[in-house]
């Protein structure tokens, strides 16, 4: 009994130790988690959307069955701008366009009548601007108050029904004072008159 007294403090140090002994094994030994490892993606590249083509917006005048402007999708070709102002008309010549030539956004677009005077010489290509207008037939100014329908319809857009519309007009309200005039005839707007206005005279 003295014995154990004498070395009962030793053995509650031992005890002790041993305790922190066994636990720190324990906890050693314990399987770990494996460290989470957050990976951030990889940045891509954004890629700016292409901007949206434009709608063209062509005229279309001549032999057709309704002239006016007309809006068009991007990358349109001649026959779909035909086709918006209503297809061909009974006398167009489509032997002299090019129906499949794309077209541009503020194109005029001319569709040239049968019968129509042949340029005596090969012509160049039409120009992005107007596509199959007849070339010019040479000599002087035509006298829209005495010419007849034959010398009319030579001018650029005026085909058959124009020309009798200017002789009627003309027999009905005596000559024109002015070339200017000849806008006076429905169907012939500003953008024809550009095209023959060097070509006329009302002297």
């Amino acid at each position: 009994m003295d014995t154990f007294t004498r070395y009962r403090g030793y053995a509650i140090l031992s005890l002790v130790f041993a305790i922190f002994f066994g636990g720190y094994v324990l906890w050693e030994r314990w399987p770990q988690p494996e460290p989470l490892t957050i990976v951030a993606p990889t940045p891509t590249a954004t890629v700016a959307p292409s901007p949206t083509p434009a709608p063209l917006r062509v005229h279309v005048t001549g032999a057709v069955q309704q002239p006016g402007v007309y809006i068009l999708a991007p990358d349109s070709r001649l026959i779909e701008a035909v086709e918006a102002a209503g297809g061909l008309a009974v006398n167009a010549d489509s032997t002299r366009i090019n129906l499949a030539a794309f077209v541009h956004d503020g194109q005029q677009v001319f569709v040239p009548y049968e019968q129509t005077p042949v340029p005596p010489s090969p012509t160049p290509l039409p120009t992005p601007s107007v596509v199959g207008q007849p070339s010019a037939t040479g000599g002087g100014p035509i006298n829209i108050n005495t010419a007849s329908a034959a010398e009319l319809e030579t001018l650029p857009g005026i085909g058959p029904a124009y020309a009798e519309r200017i002789i009627a007009y003309r027999d009905e309200h005596g000559p024109f004072a002015d070339p200017i005039e000849i806008m006076a005839i429905k169907g012939i707007g500003p953008a024809t008159y550009e095209q023959i206005k060097n070509r006329i005279t009302a002297d």
